[in-house]
């Protein structure tokens, strides 16, 4: 029994790490252009960027591909421990919390606290990989960086950052990192769990007589659509 735990475990922090690296892979591009047009667009001496799309263009024009992926690593590196870490963390507190009880309908009470609990432990690993991050979208190619202010790389940025601001430079916001990912993750896994349930409820009901095995490509379109669904929770 205390196998098949410790086995359930090590699949959460895989899935986790696997989660974080995808995400980072499908939604960087879209945080380099979103982070250029807060940067710039709010600067008088600024390149103005008329939205998402034109930014994008002058991105691939400039840089190539790989522009859309400066800052990329500390992405990888942050997101695959924090992933790993808030998948792993939940699942381990969550049962916890539930005990002896295993309900297969979600419950609040175990829920919030143990996605709290991730989501706090996990802001400070995701504050410095952000913060390094943002450094690096934002220097790009763009002139009105200095010569001798530029980061040749994500360890080259942490070190500066160190160098100049101390240590406390790399957790700047990161109170706000905290609470956001406390209170994100607590909205994120109960519509998730919410969602998940009724959705597998309604597509294969206890009274329908079936083995409650779903299929795999419907248990997946499952979870596609509950992590839809959570997200957009998340976002408002």
């Amino acid at each position: 029994m205390m196998g098949d735990a410790t086995s359930a475990y090590y699949k959460d922090y895989i899935a986790g790490l696997a989660a974080g690296v995808s995400t980072v892979i499908t939604g960087h591009p879209f945080d380099t252009v979103k982070v250029k047009l807060q940067k710039h667009n709010t600067e008088v001496h600024g390149i103005k960027y008329r939205n998402a799309l034109h930014c994008t263009g002058r991105i691939l024009q400039n840089e190539g591909v790989r522009g859309l992926y400066r800052g990329a690593t500390s992405s990888f590196i942050g997101m695959a421990f924090e992933s790993s870490l808030l998948f792993g963390i939940y699942s381990q507190t969550k049962q916890s919390l539930q005990g002896e009880v295993n309900s297969s309908k979600p419950q609040l009470q175990v829920i919030i606290p143990s996605a709290a609990f991730g989501g706090a432990i996990i802001s400070f690993i995701l504050c410095p990989s952000e913060l390094v991050k943002c450094r690096m979208q934002v220097q790009g190619t763009d002139s009105m960086v200095l010569k001798h202010n530029r980061y040749s790389g994500p360890l080259d940025c942490a070190l500066k950052t160190i160098k100049n601001e101390g240590v406390n430079g790399l957790f700047r916001g990161g109170l706000t990192t905290l609470l956001r990912e406390s209170i994100g993750n607590a909205v994120f896994f109960s519509t998730y769990e919410y969602v998940r349930y009724y959705m597998q409820l309604h597509l294969n009901p206890p009274s329908s007589g079936s083995n409650n095995q779903p299929n795999a490509l419907i248990d997946v379109g499952v979870g596609i659509m509950s992590g839809g669904a959570a997200g957009v929770a998340v976002s408002f």
